[in-house]
């Protein structure tokens, strides 16, 4: 006598409610710039210039040597921030791998 077991999926199921569209006005702008193709030296190296490794609002304030406070990365309230980073990481792709450069002045 051959014992069989079945399997049944768990399927979950959420409160149905209507899906409202979100409207994210900058699409267009992220899509652009996702868009964008490193193909000249030139440009990846204005690109790696203008976007910086880390961000610059990031830093200690000090007083006579001591802390008073820290101000946190403020580039990821751009919208545009993930975007940026990836058209920064193509053109040093670019310059590395198709050009053949050192990018080590572009890393921090």
């Amino acid at each position: 006598m051959a014992i069989t077991h079945t399997h049944q999926a768990n399927t979950y199921s959420t409160p149905s409610s209507p899906a409202k569209p979100k409207l994210d006005l900058l699409a267009p702008l992220r899509r652009w710039v996702d868009l964008i193709e490193v193909k000249n030296a030139n440009y990846a190296h204005i690109i790696c210039r203008l976007i910086p490794c880390d961000c610059p609002f990031d830093r200690d304030i000090a007083l006579f040597g001591r802390k008073l406070f820290h101000i946190p990365p403020l580039c990821e309230l751009n919208p545009l921030y993930n975007e940026f980073v990836g058209l920064r990481f193509r053109a040093l792709s670019y310059l590395a791998d198709e050009c053949g450069e050192d990018i080590s002045q572009y890393i921090c």
